[in-house]
């Protein structure tokens, strides 16, 4: 990995001496709890990592900052800047140094201007949005670049038949996002939060960025393992291609070539193959180049793991309980309900040092897994799961969630189209909501490139389509359909209930103790939620005065017997066939002060050490 590294922290020097010399003021909107990463914030350096770890080119420009903004009826076709937002904060958040909600018929404008460096010249201009929740029109120097909707996924426009030769150039976004009053995927996002949903996102909350390219280019690459074959498979989606041109690829042990292939689909054998796991994350790297003539036109630096999920039997088990098995072994799978929701950036971390905290706190308690619910993180957040060894279940955001015309203000068509039935452990009489043609034909888009984008990260090793019958439709069809976009993870088909027997997985929810109410032999056995041991600690709340967690609340011993308890009961279910198990949660939000840390990052509510033996107890338990 010393050679991705190397590579990323001259990337980040690039992006720090490409940011402005000097801000112009901000402050963060309202007076909530803040982290203490919030509280360093510099406006002219904010988010200068680089966003992309898959593939990383060392010429790149960061355009997160202060960008103008104004709010405006939706169908304004021109705008008037009311101030200054801070990109890549929502702008609901407090970090955006706006803290207003977007209604669904608002739209949102961000404009600023920008310079295209001189050694650039030549080049293809590349313009990155890591995310934009929901839909964004982009305009440069007057001129329609594109239109992309879905919030969770990078997209990219070719700016350079819209460059001015020199001087400054315009970039103006708008963003029109209807958040719960409409059909796009918005996980647990509301514009009038309460109890389980929190404040709403929109906008641009990701990084922004530039780079320049040849018209021959590397687009893309995809990366995989065959541990039984002992190969790694690698296949490059290349730009541009012409006759004669050459593809490389090769495989990196640290600093040391230990393996060359030429060509854009190749298979590379692997001797004394290291395997990945969450006690020992090794990494590969990858460098793709593309040359003519001899000469590298192209070259850009990733990584990969080797290892592999699967089900096995468990021989040693009088039922033969089918478990989860990480590269052919079988692992108990524990970790905590993981939301990433931030008090001061809302959907985005304060820095990458915060987003890499929740994970390091989550090994340190001695979890191996985490499942993301119904949210969809940046790229470095799974780059930091593969580097630390942890394993993902990632959910996809849910498109409902069966709440009232009066609990939300949502129009009675929207309503009609959320409602729907569920029995949390029941395997009797599953139902599907009444999802309109339109709200499924988005589904599948924004699910089809959630999974594209994000198959790259080894971490991630079971996809969860549907939650608690949120918005659960053709559950056999969308189980299919994941199942086609990547065969090689396990699927989950209703975190929760509400089952058809379509995927690899049956998940039960049960608050607050640990409870498997039923058992089916065919499939995976795990208890997707349990828990939510609430316990406020004052000055860290989001709320002054109220907040709850499930059962109640309780002070600091009773919330850490609970807990240590709670994992008794789940080791006797492990003899049982539980094969997984899922905490809630990693921190409080918003009001559910059901957290191993306050919401704010500065407590963590129990003993750690304590934690972490009870953890690594469940664990070894199916060892």
């Amino acid at each position: 990995m010393k050679k991705i590294t190397t590579v990323l922290v001259l990337a980040t020097l690039a992006a720090s001496a490409s940011a402005a010399t000097k801000a112009p003021a901000w402050a963060p909107a309202g007076d909530r709890i803040k982290t203490a990463w919030a509280e360093k914030i510099d406006p002219s350096n904010v988010w200068a990592e680089y966003p992309r770890p898959q593939m990383v080119r060392t010429e790149w420009m960061n355009l997160n900052g202060l960008w103008s903004y104004a709010i405006t009826p939706a169908e304004a076709s021109e705008f008037t800047a009311e101030g200054q937002i801070l990109v890549p904060f929502a702008v609901e958040s407090s970090l955006s140094g706006v803290g207003r909600t977007l209604a669904d018929n608002e739209a949102l404008w961000y404009e600023r201007t920008f310079t295209v460096p001189s050694q650039w010249k030549g080049k293809d201009v590349l313009l990155h949005f890591e995310a934009v929740d929901w839909q964004a029109e982009v305009w440069v120097n007057g001129q329609k670049a594109g239109m992309h909707q879905g919030g969770y996924t990078e997209f990219s426009f070719d700016i350079t038949p819209f460059l001015k030769k020199s001087g400054k150039q315009t970039i103006r976004v708008k963003v029109l996002d209807a958040t719960d009053h409409a059909y796009q995927p918005r996980g647990k996002q509301w514009t009038k939060p309460s109890g389980i949903w929190y404040t709403s996102v929109s906008g641009i909350w990701q990084t922004v960025w530039m780079e320049p390219v040849e018209k021959t280019h590397v687009a893309d690459f995809y990366a995989s393992s065959d541990i039984d074959a002992g190969l790694v498979n690698v296949d490059v989606d290349a730009a541009g291609l012409q006759d004669g041109d050459e593809v490389t690829v090769k495989l990196l042990d640290g600093s040391k070539e230990i393996a060359t292939a030429k060509g854009a689909n190749v298979s590379i054998p692997v001797d004394g193959m290291k395997l990945w796991t969450p006690d020992s994350p090794f990494l590969y790297g990858i460098n793709v180049t593309i040359a003519r003539d001899g000469k590298v036109i192209d070259s850009v630096d990733g990584y990969t793991a080797c290892r592999k999920i699967t089900v096995m039997r468990d021989e040693k088990n009088i039922n033969g309980y089918k478990r989860l098995a990480l590269n052919n072994e079988i692992m108990f799978q524990f970790g905590p309900l993981d939301q990433g929701w931030w008090p001061d950036g809302l959907y985005t971390a304060p820095c990458d040092e915060a987003l890499r905290f929740d994970i390091e706190k989550t090994k340190e308690m001695g979890f191996n897994m985490i499942r993301k619910h119904t949210k969809v993180e940046p790229s470095r957040w799974y780059y930091w799961c593969d580097v630390l060894g942890i394993v993902v279940w990632q959910d996809m955001p849910a498109i409902a969630d069966g709440a009232s015309e009066e609990e939300t203000g949502r129009s009675e068509e929207v309503v009609k189209h959320q409602q729907h039935s569920w029995s949390s452990d029941s395997f009797m009489n599953p139902t599907e909501a009444n999802i309109p043609a339109q709200w499924k034909e988005n589904y599948y888009r924004e699910w089809a490139e959630i999974i594209a984008q994000f198959k790259h990260f080894p971490s991630i090793v079971v996809w969860v389509p549907f939650n608690e019958a949120w918005g659960q439709f053709d559950t056999k069809k969308v189980v299919e359909f994941t199942r086609a976009q990547d065969p090689t993870r396990l699927v989950n088909e209703s975190s929760g209930g509400n089952y058809f027997f379509a995927g690899d997985i049956i998940d039960i929810h049960h608050y607050p103790q640990p409870a498997m109410n039923a058992f089916e032999s065919r499939f995976v056995m795990v208890l997707g939620e349990y828990g939510g041991i609430g316990r406020a600690v004052p000055g860290h709340t989001w709320h002054e005065n109220a907040g709850w967690g499930y059962g109640g609340l309780k002070d600091a011993e009773q919330a850490q017997n609970n807990y240590v308890y709670y994992t008794e009961l789940l080791k006797d279910f492990v003899k049982t066939g539980c094969s997984a198990a899922v905490y809630t949660q990693t921190t409080d939000c918003e009001g559910e002060l059901n957290g191993l840390l306050t919401y704010d990052r500065k407590v963590e509510k129990f003993d750690y050490s304590v934690i972490n033996k009870a953890n690594t107890s469940v664990i070894n338990s199916l060892k």
